[in-house]
């Protein structure tokens, strides 16, 4: 029996679809039909590139799925959608690829293995008023922690910021290590 109401996919307009093979990141793979709001060439425009120190790295990431795609229940049970484990697995491959690129990566890597960790999270959505800005916290924030080999719970510090952006959504992230308090007797 046919329907007339929409057929709803995981993949809507509010979330690119992300290439299923990562290119490198770097100013040389831009091309001259660069386009913001694609993630695949967003990320490689000069704004975007990855920032990477002996404390820090800044990665410039497509908006995560809405809270209602990420997951799906199945046989009762409410698992990562096809969206969600996709949008992982991309992010998990910028992250890893950006710290692999950098001259000071077994220095950042060691140190955020060491000790705890602050996040900064600023969302650029396309409309101030259709996203929550912490439904893709969670997802963001196992995505890189993953892509690093870090368990995500050594994060005691989280900043969330919520901008609009039409021309090019997207969210910018960094994780950087914290140095712990010295206390005095």
């Amino acid at each position: 029996m046919p329907s007339d109401r929409p057929r709803y996919k995981f993949r809507s307009s509010r979330f690119p679809s992300i290439p299923k093979k990562l290119l490198p990141i770097n100013g040389t793979t831009l091309s001259s039909k660069s386009d913001p709001s694609n993630p695949e060439t967003a990320l490689r425009t000069p704004s975007h590139l990855p920032v990477v120190t002996s404390d820090t790295i800044q990665v410039t990431l497509p908006v995560p799925p809405s809270i209602n795609h990420q997951y799906a229940t199945v046989n009762g049970r409410r698992l990562l959608s096809s969206a969600g484990r996709t949008y992982k697995t991309y992010v998990g491959q910028c992250v890893w690829l950006a710290l692999a690129q950098s001259p000071v990566k077994s220095s950042l890597h060691n140190r955020l293995r060491s000790g705890p960790l602050a996040l900064s999270i600023r969302f650029f959505f396309a409309s101030a008023l259709r996203r929550d800005l912490d439904g893709g916290l969670k997802i963001a924030q196992d995505a890189v922690c993953e892509g690093l080999g870090l368990n995500d719970n050594r994060i005691i510090e989280t900043h969330l910021y919520k901008h609009v952006d039409k021309a090019d959504p997207r969210i910018e992230v960094s994780l950087s290590f914290i140095s712990p308090p010295c206390h005095s007797g």
